[in-house]
């Protein structure tokens, strides 16, 4: 069972003993093969906050009334649902409201980037609790990156107030491609010493919880599509321009990691012959190699030594090297050739991003990650870009916007990640028999692909 909050029954706090509900010893017993369709559908139909009601969940649901109530039962009996005040009447008994129990349990969850740890303990519906963020290079390997993340994780746990009920689970998100069956990264480009080396081991050998793993610009499309600008879109491509450039895919209401994981791995599209274009992936004239954030940086660089910006030669002398974020600075005071370099970026995504519309018809681009904050001139030339090569059908309501929720999206799309695998069926299956995920004797914590 979900402990609850303290203003809830009382809950024993000995994971491996009898749990007490009210005073009296709660006992479960397996969800019947049958009724688990059921009480997903009705579970998730309240977490989301779709259904308030009973009557509500019929209507939506198209259950019937008895089976509606005997899940609604059984999910507040195991402490997944509250009942709360009693609602609007509209003709007969006034309804009870029914709310996910979001502060029954927590999760950890860690967005590494090629140049960032970004790290947070939230609620189970991704309301963060603590959050820290922080510079770091993932190419000094995972155990230095990991190690750090522990540290960050366990001071969380110890000094987030208010932090209530067990860790349920721990989501990673990292710069690179992901098996997500397996949760170890495959031949990612930047982070070298990763390649399948085991991080859903590593942390839930540690934590004692189920641990998923993913692209980090999956998760980033997570938490704008739950949380962001994308709520309410069903068919988005969220773009991030960091270090390299990626893109998650919401299809049809569905995060799309493809068959393997590497779904939108868009930066290692070719977009030139040009031999000298050597990417870091190994492959000649990738998008990334020519607008990704180290490219912008390198072209900032090379336009610093010859003198041709005066504002970049400065960041030059002062700190030896120019960065992506040195370029987007010089832009916002108008230096020429720093707009000229943001806006051939933009061009060369825009016209990737082009033949994405034409081949995928979303109703909504989302630019993210740290190079999009930079000023407007990057964001211009991809819309400039996608409409002037796409088919006028597929952009007729085509919005491209920023990211509304910033460096937070990594970590709150990472905590719909568990969340949603905790609840998926096959998942729940396996643990709601001994009411919690993580924590109790004979649950499995190897999670579902």
């Amino acid at each position: 069972m979900i402990p609850s909050s303290t203003d809830g029954p009382t809950r024993s706090p000995d994971p491996a003993g009898p749990e007490t509900v009210g005073g009296r010893t709660a006992r479960y017993g397996p969800v019947p093969e049958e009724s688990l369709d059921a009480l997903v559908t009705v579970l998730d139909e309240i977490r989301f906050g779709r259904s308030r009601s009973r009557s509500e969940l019929v209507a939506r649901t198209g259950l019937g009334r008895a089976i509606v109530a005997q899940r609604v039962g059984e999910l507040v009996e195991r402490g997944l649902v509250t009942e709360g005040d009693v609602g609007p009447s509209t003709g007969g008994r006034p309804p009870r409201q029914l709310t996910f129990n979001a502060d029954g349990g927590h999760i950890l969850v860690a967005d590494l980037g090629a140049t960032s740890i970004d790290v947070a303990v939230t609620t189970l519906d991704g309301r963060i609790l603590g959050h820290h963020d922080e510079p770091a290079r993932i190419e000094a390997g995972p155990e230095q990156g990991l190690d750090r993340v522990d540290v960050l994780f366990d001071t969380l746990l110890r000094t987030t107030p208010d932090l209530r009920g067990r860790l349920w689970g721990i989501g990673v998100g990292v710069p690179g491609p992901v098996e997500f069956e397996s949760g170890k990264p495959i031949s990612p480009p930047i982070m070298p010493g990763w390649d399948g080396y085991p991080i859903r081991e590593r942390f839930s050998a540690r934590y004692g919880a189920p641990v998923w793993v993913d692209n980090d610009v999956n998760v980033l499309a997570l938490g704008e599509w739950r949380s962001g600008i994308a709520a309410g879109h069903t068919n988005v491509v969220v773009v991030k321009i960091g270090t390299g450039v990626g893109a998650g895919i919401i299809s049809d209401g569905h995060l799309h990691r493809g068959a393997q994981g590497s779904a939108g791995d868009v930066g290692h599209i070719q977009v030139t012959d040009d031999p000298t274009v050597i990417c870091r992936c190994g492959n000649i004239g990738c998008l990334e190699a020519l607008a990704g954030g180290a490219a912008i940086g390198w072209a900032g660089q090379a336009a610093a030594e010859s003198g041709r910006s005066a504002r970049l030669r400065t960041a030059l002398d002062q700190r030896g090297i120019v960065t992506a974020e040195d370029v987007a600075r010089a832009a916002s005071f108008g230096d020429p050739v720093a707009v000229a370099l943001l806006g051939a970026a933009g061009r060369r995504i825009g016209s990737m991003l082009a033949s994405v519309v034409n081949f995928f018809n979303p109703s909504l681009i989302v630019i993210g990650g740290g190079v999009a904050n930079s000023p407007d001139q990057l964001l211009a030339a991809i819309r400039e870009t996608i409409y002037g090569r796409s088919l006028p059908l597929a952009t007729r309501d085509l919005l491209i916007q920023r990211s509304s929720l910033g460096g937070l999206a990594g970590v709150i799309g990472a905590s719909a990640m568990v969340v949603d695998q905790l609840f998926a069926r096959e998942s729940l299956a396996r643990w709601i028999a001994a009411g919690a995920p993580s924590g109790s004797p004979g649950v499995a914590l190897a999670p579902l692909g």
